[in-house]
């Protein structure tokens, strides 16, 4: 049994989350009506996950969660409200340490929880064996890793090399190509983690799927940009890809590459039903390998849920292209990356703190 906390200052969310969550019947389920009584309840319920309302009186979800962190981690899932304000909060809750996010219903709550309610046990089910640090948040455990990188030996012990090559050599890349990254659950800092190492003069366009509401890729775009060397924006219309630019794909469509009058562009399409989850990293990178050969093209799958962008990084692999793929022991959850690993399409396995240096290494300057 997974033990679920799920921590709301309404009486009515309370009560729909636990009917879902034990009619699951696979999580025990425990309560709490505000960010103090979670704290204090912490340690006696020890839960497996956490759910967080966002906006509650005296303790709110913010702080509720960085005293989780502190005093008992655990994979905390944030319920947030489907607006920019809510977006730039379940962000920052993320940079916290929460793994995940639910979005409340719009409308009347008690109509519409059972129609998300398939979705929500799926990320709580998955949260639940997320990887969650004690200590430092992703950003900056990472900042340091990646530091310390530097500094040490670049020869490993047998049985603990960092990466797991099956190109021997560092690949010999035209002057013209794209990057493209796959992220889900974990991905918004796995992603600040990755672009804040890259340089501004990063000489391929970066091309990101993140599986997120169309009312948050905008604000993550945007938090990014703030945090990065990199010019991050969200693709909201037909826009040519240019170096030095990460573009992330719009909430609700897919992000897809064309050619417009000889020029690679990025467009925000309508979500094909032939794909599960969206933006999809599969049809990002299927439309990508229209427009240019592989060789041109580098896939990188990190975290997430499911299987998203295994499927067409394998076929990019074995086509001459160049992927990479998040190694388990840094993934928040190892589906993904797992996937393409699995499928035997991942030319590169690193940790997150190393995929920016395996990126920018086979640029030589």
């Amino acid at each position: 049994m997974i033990k679920l906390l799920i921590v709301d200052d309404s009486p009515l969310m309370r009560r729909l989350l636990s009917e879902i969550f034990t009619a699951a019947g696979e999580f025990e389920v425990e309560v709490a009506r505000n960010g103090a009584e979670a704290i204090e309840r912490l340690q006696a319920v020890a839960p497996d996950v956490v759910t967080l309302d966002i906006h509650m009186p005296g303790m709110d979800g913010l702080a509720c969660l960085d005293e989780i962190m502190l005093r008992r981690p655990c994979p905390v899932v944030m319920v947030s409200s489907l607006t920019a304000e809510g977006a730039d909060e379940t962000l920052e809750a993320m940079a916290l340490g929460a793994v995940d996010f639910i979005a409340k219903p719009r409308g009347a709550v008690s109509l519409e929880i059972d129609a998300i309610a398939p979705a929500l046990v799926e990320k709580v089910r998955a949260a639940a064996s997320a990887r969650v640090s004690p200590t430092l948040r992703l950003r900056d455990r990472v900042r340091a890793r990646a530091t310390a990188a530097v500094r040490r030996p670049t020869h490993s012990p047998p049985g603990k090399s960092h990466t797991v090559l099956s190109r021997p050599t560092a690949p010999m890349l035209p002057a013209d190509g794209l990057v493209l990254v796959g992220t889900s659950t974990g991905g918004p800092p796995a992603l600040d983690a990755l672009l804040s190492q890259l340089p501004a003069d990063f000489p391929w366009p970066i091309l990101i799927a993140q599986h997120m509401p169309a009312s948050f890729t905008g604000p993550l775009a945007r938090r990014l940009d703030r945090l990065c060397a990199l010019h991050v924006s969200e693709v909201v219309k037909a826009t040519p890809l240019q170096p030095g630019n990460a573009y992330v794909g719009r909430g609700d469509a897919d992000l897809i590459v064309s050619r417009r009058a000889g020029t690679l562009t990025a467009l925000a399409a309508p979500s094909s039903p032939g794909y599960f989850w969206h933006p999809s990293v599969n049809r990002l990178v299927d439309s990508a390998m229209t427009c240019l050969a592989p060789e041109s093209l580098i896939g990188v799958l990190m975290t997430g849920m499911g299987d998203d962008g295994a499927k067409a990084m394998t076929e990019l692999n074995a086509r001459g292209g160049h992927t990479m793929a998040e190694a388990a022991a840094t993934a928040v959850v190892w589906g993904m990356p797992g996937a393409l690993v699995a499928a035997g399409g991942a030319s590169i396995v690193a940790p997150l703190e190393r995929i920016a240096a395996e990126l920018t290494a086979m640029f030589p300057r």
